[in-house]
């Protein structure tokens, strides 16, 4: 049904050939008088695309009246049917069937309780469960938060789930403005992508993680160099709360990217500083630093140019030995950033290379414990924050994370189909059915703002009220109370083992000592790799 709505030539064709076959069919009637079934059932069809047009609660039916029905009887098909001609509840990729609905039930308040059991294989290997305790908790409020930026002058109570990056351009105004809304009345942060702060940003006053990637738009001179007096234009703003510098993201590690002259807007050129209708370039690597020292300099210049803003940086992790480099110039400089985000290969993107989405960059399990670990293992983890995106849509997928050594979770995709994204994957054609990714703006005005705002908010506290629930079952007080001895993994029909001992665990300070032989080979190999003064590794 999505590759349907997607090839659907033109969105009003079927509705208007409903509209001049009633027409013909009422003068035939008249003149000829035959034909009335005819007649009465196109008058059915005429009525049902006025009233699709009108309502605001279905994107699709906006923009496919008629016969965007056929989802919604899809959807709702027979199951014992469902399994012989649509797809079953854990198939179709990224997200499954069973995944997004999860997310449209608690994004539209509706009940998401499951009857009749799990419909997952338990004994399957990699299955994964949180520990309960014979004696519950009882919290009294389910907005957990925590506080990045301690040490500044303007920390932030961040909570810990919120809207991961997504940029003005590869999301619709609609789209922005909904997410902002939402965010504002949940309280929680809204990153705003590599693309800048747009206007449609500021409409509403949600919380901003402003990014600033390769491209640095919003703060760019005429050259594409980083501006000092744009960046304090935008980053002394209240509205913006941290300071986030993309090094990388999960779904497209390592790669540029080109926003074609054609879709360089005049609202999408002044959000990032550039001239509409001209190649909107993102290089693959930053300017105003080349080497983990200077990386380390540039990050406390923007701290003080923001007015002692919380200012950290995202990566996916590739080579180790640059990773470890940024420590060591945290170590050496003294400098160290308030937050890092760790985005798994495993994250979403407009529009990626095949070879990137799927063989490119670590995945989050593995990219999280390094970063984690190695913080650990040079006593430093206690001054920074830890932030993680990578398919998280669930309460036990914040759990798993925070279990990992996350402080807190960012989710894309999930606020997405919170907004009504029904996973068509045609992001990248501006034919998105929903009016999310789209620049078109008869595809846009499907998206009806104020009921998307509700949406995204209730997501966000439906799934923070399901982990209260999880924390409470545990016996624990707060999120941040899980550690990976909570988590349990079945290896083998039989084998089954607590995630902690399925994991290199490290001793505080442990990387300071010249002794490495009882470290993880990753560690033992790529740590005496590493420098301060260059991103290259050292030769052994």
């Amino acid at each position: 049904m999505r590759n349907l709505l997607h090839y659907y030539p033109q969105r009003y064709t079927f509705f208007l050939a409903c509209v001049a076959g009633f027409a013909f069919g009422c003068w035939h009637y008249w003149f000829m008088r035959t034909g009335l079934p005819v007649v009465m059932t196109l008058a059915a069809l005429v009525l049902v695309g006025i009233r699709d047009l009108a309502q605001d609660r279905h994107a699709i039916l906006r923009n496919y009246p008629v016969i965007g029905h056929l989802r919604f009887l899809f959807e709702y098909i027979r199951p014992e049917m469902r399994q012989y001609f649509i797809e079953s509840d854990s198939e179709a990729a990224p997200f499954s069937r069973a995944q997004r609905s999860l997310v449209y039930q608690r994004a539209k308040g509706a009940p998401d309780n499951r009857p009749f059991g799990t419909q997952l294989d338990v004994t399957r290997q990699g299955y994964e469960w949180i520990n309960h305790s014979m004696f519950p908790t009882v919290l009294p409020s389910s907005d957990f938060r925590v506080t990045i930026g301690a040490r500044t002058a303007q920390p932030y109570e961040c909570s810990i789930f919120n809207i991961s990056a997504m940029s003005f351009g590869s999301l619709s105004a609609s789209a922005i403005l909904a997410l902002n809304k939402g965010a504002k009345l949940g309280g929680f942060a809204h990153d705003t992508g590599e693309g800048s702060i747009s206007s449609y940003h500021r409409v509403h006053g949600g919380d901003l993680v402003w990014e600033i990637g390769s491209g640095y738009f919003g703060c760019r001179d005429e050259q594409g160099r980083f501006n000092e007096e744009r960046f304090v234009a935008n980053a002394r703003e209240p509205q913006v709360k941290m300071i986030e510098i993309k090094l990388s993201q999960g779904a497209k590690p390592g790669h540029g990217g080109i926003l074609p002259a054609a879709k360089v807007t005049k609202e999408i050129a002044a959000a990032r500083g550039v001239p509409a209708g001209v190649d909107c370039v993102s290089p693959s690597s930053h300017s105003a630093f080349t080497t983990p020292l200077q990386m380390m300099a540039f990050i406390e210049r923007l701290r003080e140019l923001s007015g002692g803003k919380p200012v950290g940086f995202k990566l996916c992790i590739g080579h180790p030995w640059e990773w470890f480099g940024l420590v060591k110039a945290m170590l050496q400089t003294g400098i160290t950033p308030d937050f890092i985000v760790v985005d798994g290969a495993e994250g979403g993107t407009g529009a990626a290379p095949v070879e990137f989405s799927d063989h490119v960059g670590a995945p989050l399990q593995e990219g999280l414990l390094l970063v984690h670990n190695t913080l650990v293992g040079v006593s430093l983890r206690e001054r920074v924050r830890l932030g993680c995106a990578g398919k998280v849509v669930t309460a036990f997928d914040v759990a798993r994370m925070m279990a990992l050594g996350a402080d807190w979770c960012n989710a894309a995709r999930g606020f997405m189909l919170a907004l009504g994204c029904i996973q068509a994957q045609t992001c990248h054609t501006g034919n998105c059915p929903t009016g999310v990714t789209t620049q078109d703006p008869l595809r846009e005005r499907a998206l009806v703002v104020p009921d998307k705002a509700m949406r995204v908010y209730n997501f966000h506290h439906s799934t923070l009220l399901a982990l209260k629930e999880l924390v409470q079952a545990a016996g624990l007080l707060h999120p941040a109370d899980i550690t990976a001895h909570h988590i349990v993994r079945r290896l083998t029909d039989t084998d089954v083992r607590l995630l902690a001992n399925l994991l290199t665990r490290m001793e505080p300070g442990a990387l300071l000592s010249d002794d490495l032989s009882g470290q993880h080979n990753v560690f033992k190999m790529y740590w005496p790799m590493a420098s301060a003064e260059q991103f290259a590794p050292l030769k052994p």
